[in-house]
């Protein structure tokens, strides 16, 4: 057990109008997570790897806004909390209380893009292929703001760097909290840094004709779902297993499933690989 153990004691408010009201830093999370997809579009078209121009960008940014903030809410009580719906359904319109799901996130953006795609007259792989390169600096932002807000804690753990989280929901009744592994920062590693940094380097190493549409979605699914798995490990259930696995663990296979499909898919296509439609 380590000598001193740091409390976790983060206002999850940057300005706080009343108790319930005011600037959270999850919202500020996903302000950045979207600032920063739009940038690396941007940068994209300026650098010639991508046709979406600066209002392309805009629309498609616009889509996806919506498709994660109702994916990803919806996605967190039918996937998590479907019991609590089922018992008051108003709870879902409570944001304030907090609650999002990126697998729900995930399903979001896919109908998000196959809307602008079709809008667009343009094939949803191939804005796929794009969106996905810039996902992970969403998710590294949102699970920043999921340590800040003292949420989604670790498992109690005696390694040095271990955190005291004594407002989380399982510790807050206990007078001595259980220190805990600060996993929030672990999947913001794995899930946030290790898989944009890889998608980067694939972005902007492989060639344009090398790529078939569908294979760096499929990557990054795939990606996605084992760095996932890993930082579940360290990570302490907040529903009940399914199968004796997290829930996280457990969706994550199915992410899989989905992203070796789209990598069988993308290697039988023929021909060089064509990119989404131009300025919008």
């Amino acid at each position: 057990m380590p000598l001193a153990i740091w409390v976790h004691d983060f206002d999850p408010f940057l300005i706080r109008f009343s108790e319930n009201f005011g600037i959270r830093y999850y919202g500020i999370a996903y302000l950045l997570g979207f600032l920063a997809a739009a940038g690396l579009l941007v940068l994209y078209h300026r650098r010639g790897r991508s046709p979406l121009g600066f209002n392309a960008v805009t629309d498609l940014m616009t889509a996806l806004v919506f498709g994660v903030l109702v994916g990803g809410r919806l996605g967190y009580f039918f996937l998590y909390q479907l019991d609590t719906f089922r018992a008051d359904p108003l709870a879902l319109f409570r944001v304030w209380e907090g609650g999002m799901a990126s697998h729900g996130g995930f399903l979001g953006v896919v109908v998000a893009l196959w809307w602008w795609s079709r809008r667009q007259q343009t094939s949803l792989l191939h804005a796929a292929d794009l969106i996905v390169t810039t996902a992970p600096a969403g998710l590294f932002f949102g699970r920043i703001a999921n340590f800040i807000n003292g949420e989604l804690v670790g498992k109690i753990t005696t390694v040095s760097w271990a955190v005291i989280f004594p407002h989380n929901e399982i510790d807050r009744h206990l007078v001595r909290p259980f220190p805990r592994h600060p996993s929030q920062l672990y999947q913001a590693a794995l899930e946030g840094a290790v898989l944009l940094a890889y998608l980067q380097w694939r972005f902007w190493r492989a060639s344009p004709s090398s790529l078939r549409p569908g294979q760096l979605s499929g990557e990054f699914l795939i990606g996605y779902a084992v760095l996932r798995m890993v930082g579940e490990h360290f990570r302490e259930p907040d529903a009940p297993l399914l199968f004796g696995l997290s829930r996280g663990t457990f969706y994550s296979f199915f992410l899989i499933l989905a992203g070796a499909y789209l990598l069988i898919r993308a290697r039988r296509q023929s021909g060089p690989r064509t990119t989404p439609g131009g300025e919008a």
